[in-house]
């Protein structure tokens, strides 16, 4: 009989283990964008109220689209809310890439967003070097601390908050460890360019595959420049090429991708950036970093960072585009 018992074990662990996954595929709205979910289960699985849980939790908390969130009620002066653990690793990861780019990344940029017009409220009238200079005094990562007591203190009460650079990144690492915590090995995250993916695509026995969108490419035919393989990671991308704005009264072009030390809203020399990283906090927040940075300085940056890996795209002396890629990104791409 012991025997016998042995040998039904072992043939039971043998049919469940191999039991046939199916891909199942998620789709909805989050961020002000779209996202589209990927897995593998061997059984039908419900996920879409856990998701809503996931960003609704990540809204109320660092949403500057939510009149009630957290960080809306601390732009608006209110001193006394103690933050969630959303927002402190949110102010977590942008100390440290403040800290690392020397200010390049700075989520108190908000105030010139705003003025700029890329916020949610109406632009300044005229952007010129006086209003900038007035507005800059606000600017500034280490002019806010996160207290032990868990509430925001401010040196000017003007300051405002930003972290749409990172927080979108942050809220797919937030949907990757729900589906962790479901015990889904195999999956892709796709959240308005973001991405996070684990494991394998098992029908194809590969790796998932993403693309790197061309710079020319068109919203409603997207072309791709590059294609990878995205294992166990993340990867964010950022770029100028649409998102932009004129001024209605002098006509001057201001893009999204703000220099914090500067204050202005003019290109650098880099026009995409993506990056890959461990999470997609991390992936968002270099990606914008790298935008302000330009070419040059991003190289140098690149070099003293561990798990960091850059495809950047930019124009030369002559404004004729070039590609930049940090080697493990290269070992990466697809032929």
């Amino acid at each position: 009989m012991k025997g016998f018992y042995i040998i039904f074990i072992a043939l039971f662990l043998s049919c469940t283990s191999s039991e046939k996954q199916e891909l199942y595929t998620t789709t909805g709205n989050a961020f002000g964008t779209t996202f589209s979910i990927q897995l593998y289960s061997d059984k039908e699985i419900d996920i879409e109220k856990g998701i809503d849980s996931v960003i609704y939790k990540v809204n109320k908390s660092v949403s500057t689209y939510m009149p009630n969130s957290d960080i809306s009620k601390i732009n608006k002066g209110d001193s006394t809310i103690v933050v969630d653990a959303v927002f402190k690793e949110v102010f977590r990861i942008s100390e440290i890439v403040y800290t690392n780019s020397n200010g390049y990344f700075d989520p108190t940029v908000g105030v010139l967003r705003n003025a700029y017009g890329f916020g949610d409220v109406e632009p300044v009238e005229k952007m010129d070097s006086i209003v900038l200079d007035s507005l800059r005094k606000f600017v500034g990562f280490n002019k806010v601390s996160l207290l032990k007591k868990g509430t925001i203190q401010k040196k000017y009460p003007e300051i405002y908050f930003d972290f749409n650079a990172v927080a979108k990144g942050y809220g797919v690492d937030c949907i990757a460890n729900y589906l962790d915590i479901l015990h889904i090995e195999n999956y892709i995250i796709e959240l308005g360019g973001e991405l996070v993916a684990k494991g394998l695509h098992l029908e194809k026995k590969k790796p998932w595959v993403v693309g790197i969108e061309a710079i020319n490419s068109d919203i409603e035919h997207r072309s791709y420049e590059a294609k990878l393989k995205l294992e166990n990671s993340a990867m964010a991308s950022s770029g100028n090429y649409r998102k932009y704005r004129i001024d209605p009264v002098t006509g001057k072009k201001f893009v999204h991708t703000l220099n914090p030390i500067t204050g202005s809203a003019e290109k650098s020399d880099v026009t995409s950036a993506s990056v890959l990283a461990s999470t997609c906090g991390y992936a968002d927040a270099y990606a914008t970093t790298f935008m302000a940075l330009g070419l040059e300085k991003s190289k140098k940056l690149l070099e003293t960072l561990d798990g960091i890996e850059a495809y950047l795209t930019y124009n030369d002396s002559l404004n004729k585009p070039q590609i930049y890629i940090t080697e493990g990104f290269k070992n990466q791409l697809l032929d």
